[in-house]
């Protein structure tokens, strides 16, 4: 029984602090950031109890609403919902981009095979790199 009376507080205050650090500066409220994790700290129950209860816009699961001014200027231009990469325009696009470079290369690698045939046609086919023994 007297372990709990040391493990929740610890536990209170460990909970706190991470979520005190985890909270955007937009979400804090009354205080800066950096002034919470030392109330949090500092005053060992009271500290975060008043984190919990004072510290902290809290939104509404249910409309995404809370008691702060309203989302973020990141969380507004953020995309809101996670899009499968089959329906995703921007990745689509880049297979594509990533299929047209490796067609090329492979055109270009056939135009240079064609090139040298070529002018081993024309030089009769006695190169260095010729593996033919000479004709007499």
């Amino acid at each position: 029984m007297r372990a709990l009376l040391f493990i929740v507080p610890l536990a209170l205050t460990i909970y706190a602090f991470i979520d005190c650090l985890n909270t955007s500066e937009e979400d804090t409220k009354h205080l800066p950031k950096i002034a919470w994790v030392f109330i949090i700290l500092l005053f060992w129950i009271v500290g975060p109890v008043v984190w919990l209860v004072a510290g902290k816009a809290r939104r509404n699961a249910a409309t995404g609403t809370g008691t702060g001014t309203g989302p973020s200027s990141w969380q507004r231009g953020r995309q809101q919902q996670w899009v499968a990469p089959d329906d995703n325009p921007d990745f689509l696009k880049s297979l594509k981009d990533d299929k047209d470079a490796r067609k090329a290369e492979a055109e270009a690698e056939s135009r240079k095979a064609e090139a040298e045939e070529e002018l081993k046609r024309r030089n009769g086919g006695t190169g260095p790199d010729d593996k033919t023994p000479p004709t007499s």
